[in-house]
Order: C-alpha cells, then sequence, then structure tokens
C-alpha cells in the first residue's frame, strides 16, 4: 500500500468523525499556542535585556584598567601595548589619553569646553572605527568630533552668565547653525607660571565627525586629536597630559605634575577578531595579571540564566501537550474499536500488520502536525497583541511607558520547531499503543461485527 494511499485512507476516515478530531486537534494547538507564548516571554525579555546592554558596544571588545603588581594597580604603557599586541586572535589595540585639564573650543564667535581626547588613529582605524561623515585624521593638526559637538557650541564670549537652560543646553538662538565638518577649530590651552596664568591657541581641523549614539540621551561631544596635540600640550604645559597646576601647588611631588616620562594611558582596548575567541584572550592576559573586562562575559552569564528560564519554560508548556495527548490517546482508541471491520478487511487481502500500525500512526502524527500548525499560529497572534498592547497597559495603569525597545514576546524560529518535535513525538507516543491493538485485531471478529 502506497503512502498516498495510506494518506487518503486516513483523510478519509478523519472526516466520519469531524467533531471529535476537531476537539481533540484544538486541545493539541491549545497546548502548542500556550508552550510557544509562556517561552516567548523568556526569549523577549533575553533579547530586550541583551539588546540594551550590547547597544552601542562590541561583542569583540575587551577594556584593560591595569595591571596588577604587587596588589598595586599600574596603568597601562606603551610596552603593555606592545604585548597585548602580541596575543593571539587580537586585532587591533587602542589607547586613549584625556587632556587633564578643562580646555576651550573657538569657532569664531562660537565657543563651548571640555577635555579633548588624544588617540592613535591607526589603531582606530584598526578596530574598525565609523564616521557618521568625513574622514579619519591623517596629519597631526587634524581631529575628529562626537556627533553631538556642535550643539555644545554657544554664541557667547565667555563673560557672564552662559547661554544654557536649567538642562545644560545651549539656548535655540545662541546654537551654533553651520556644518563643523571641514571647520579650523583654536583648542586654547592654559597654565600657570607663578600666579600669572597664561594661554595657547593650537589651531586644528575638523575632518570626522563621530558615529550617531544608538541612545537618543547619549550626547557624544568629545573632540579626539592626535598624539602630536598631546605632545605639543604637554610641551607647553611642562606637566603630563597636560595638567593644570594652579599656583599653590606649583612645585609639588605629585607624579601628576611632573613633567611627562613615560606614558600611562586611561583607556586601553583590545579588540578580538572573532566574538569565540574573546573569552580566550581575557584568559590569556589575565594570567599576566592585567584586570579586564569584556561584555562578551557578562553576556556569557546572562544568557546561562535565561537558558535556564527557557527550559524551565518549555517543561511547563511541554505538560499542556501531554495533557492534550490523553486526548489523542482516547481518538486513536476509538478509531481502532470502530475500524475492526475495516482492519479485519485489510487483514483478509493480505495487508502487513505493520502498514495497519503505520496508517494509525499517521493519523495520530497528522492530528500532531495540525495541532502544531494551528497553535504556532495563534502563539504568533498573542505574542503581536501583547506586544501591541503592553505599551498602553503601563500607561493606563502605571503612568510610565516601557522602554522604547523592550519586547515582552518573542518568538524565534527555532522555539516553533521545538514545539512542533515535541507535539510530533508526544502524538506519536499517544498513538502507538493503540496502533499496536490494531494489528492484534481478529479476522474472523472482525468480519462477523455489522457495520
Amino acid at each position: 500500500m502506497r503512502f498516498k494511499d495510506q494518506f487518503q485512507f486516513v483523510r478519509k476516515n478523519m472526516k466520519k468523525n469531524k467533531s471529535r478530531v476537531f476537539m481533540t486537534i484544538l486541545a493539541t494547538a491549545m497546548g502548542c499556542a500556550f508552550l510557544i507564548v509562556l517561552a516567548s516571554v523568556a526569549f523577549g525579555i533575553q533579547k530586550s535585556v541583551v539588546t540594551d546592554v550590547t547597544q552601542g558596544r562590541l561583542l569583540t571588545e575587551i577594556q584593560v584598567f591595569g595591571k596588577n603588581i604587587d596588589e598595586k594597580v599600574d596603568g597601562i604603557t606603551i610596552d603593555d601595548i606592545n604585548y597585548l599586541k602580541t596575543v593571539d586572535h587580537v586585532k587591533a589595540v587602542t589607547r586613549r589619553q584625556r587632556v587633564g585639564q578643562t580646555t576651550t573650543y573657538h569657532i569664531g564667535e562660537y565657543m563651548s569646553s571640555g577635555s579633548p581626547i588624544a588617540v592613535d588613529f591607526p589603531s582606530e582605524i584598526k578596530s574598525g572605527f565609523e564616521l557618521s561623515k568625513g574622514r579619519l585624521p591623517k596629519s597631526g593638526n587634524e581631529i575628529v568630533v562626537g556627533y553631538n559637538f556642535a550643539s555644545s557650541l554657544a554664541k557667547w564670549n565667555g563673560e557672564g552668565k552662559p547661554p544654557v537652560d536649567e538642562k545644560g543646553n545651549v539656548k535655540e538662538k545662541f546654537t551654533y547653525k553651520e556644518n563643523v565638518l571641514n571647520k579650523t577649530i583654536e583648542l586654547e590651552v592654559k597654565k600657570y607660571e607663578g600666579s600669572e596664568e597664561k594661554a595657547k591657541q593650537f589651531e586644528l581641523t575638523i575632518v570626522g565627525i563621530g558615529k550617531k549614539p544608538t541612545k537618543e540621551w547619549v550626547k557624544n561631544q568629545n573632540v579626539l586629536i592626535s598624539e602630536k596635540t598631546l605632545s605639543e600640550i604637554e610641551a607647553f604645559t611642562d606637566t603630563r597630559n597636560g595638567i593644570l597646576i594652579p599656583p599653590d601647588m606649583q612645585g609639588s611631588k605629585s607624579p601628576d605634575v611632573q613633567p611627562p616620562d613615560e606614558r600611562v594611558y586611561s583607556q586601553v582596548k583590545i579588540f578580538a577578531d572573532n566574538v569565540e575567541n574573546v573569552e580566550g584572550i581575557v584568559e590569556t592576559i589575565k594570567k599576566k595579571d592585567y584586570a579586564a573586562y569584556s561584555v562578551a562575559s557578562e553576556m556569557k552569564q546572562i544568557n546561562l540564566l535565561f537558558l535556564i528560564a527557557k527550559s524551565g519554560l518549555i517543561f511547563i508548556g511541554t505538560i499542556a501537550i501531554l495533557i492534550a495527548s490523553i486526548g489523542i490517546y482516547n481518538t486513536m482508541t476509538m478509531a481502532v474499536t470502530e475500524r475492526a471491520p475495516d482492519i479485519g478487511i485489510m487483514k483478509a487481502i493480505g495487508a502487513n500488520p505493520a502498514t495497519i500500525k503505520r496508517i494509525f500512526l499517521l493519523e495520530s502524527s497528522y492530528i500532531g502536525i495540525l495541532g502544531a500548525l494551528f497553535g504556532t499560529i495563534v502563539a504568533y497572534g498573542i505574542s503581536y497583541g501583547v506586544n501591541l498592547l503592553l505599551p498602553i497597559i503601563f500607561g493606563s495603569a502605571f503612568g510610565e511607558q516601557p522602554p522604547e525597545d523592550f519586547v515582552f514576546s518573542y518568538i524565534p524560529v527555532v522555539l516553533p520547531l521545538i514545539c512542533v518535535g515535541i507535539c510530533l513525538g508526544v502524538t506519536i507516543l499517544s498513538g502507538l499503543r493503540p496502533a499496536s491493538r490494531a494489528t492484534k485485531v481478529d479476522v474472523l471478529k472482525a468480519m462477523r461485527r455489522e457495520v
């Protein structure tokens, strides 16, 4: 008997008991929908948490804070950086150093203030540093500014009260309206000679604007200068990192106010060639007493917790499918009883017991697949509705809105596949005993029954 004929035989017999089969499929669909929706909550919350943790950060990034020597944490020097570059699977090592005083920036009548950051642009290029406009610097007097740098510029001469509102934003009529790209900026650095304050302007050209921050509330107003410019600032101030030393601290023996010798970097990052190699790099450098942190390590712990949660919810959802399997068992048992004459006829004309068994297993599997299919469709509808209505419910009940990118229910492709697999396995087991009984039906007794 061909598979096509077996399938047609199953469908024909199922149509004879539409109500009973429909209720069995409905129970199976409800169990599948319950499993998927329940587990989708864990998948959704995990997606939201992971997005929040990783947003704007590279999973291949490793932050190095210093080196533990004699229970003290020493800063990272160029020798340390050269070693870190030799570690296997390291793509790039970036270094940054913030200028040790608040400087002022001037573009014509507009000004702003902040602490510039000296970076090694070749290593930034290698790490995949991105811009929204322009290019990366090629010479010492070229700089890159943050995406929101222009919004920090105000039409102000530095006297009186700055033209900012209560939130610290520049008032609209004082804001800089032009494009800062390719503009010349004057970076003013100060120092004290005795009690006299002296200043020096460094003329720099803005050739690039940083990438837009991933979160709207983040304001990137940084000014990234070259290490050459930092050296010139140090030469002018005669202090490490251009620190401004007040008159009353002149002659101090503090390391910070001494002339620069070996540079210690305030921010060092390693970029792995692949996220799978991050953990290995961290373990390698920690053996060398470096203090390091990677968001990938944090994600490993988060994903482990959610794996446990998802497994638990899928287990609970499976119980609903097991309950539905009782209906399948009952349906298949009734089918064997009602179709005893048909079974007898098949046996009388020489049907193989394995074929008879396969027909009933095919029917139970068919019920299970239909239930899983309809349950999946319903689950997607519920998931969509929950995500659509959740902000409204939060707003009316608590007076607050959930985070903009928060997802309460998320159904990845693997979840319906897991559900179908569980459902198919349970339905086959449910139909196994009735199918075995069908093969043992006595031909003579079956043929004597009135149909």
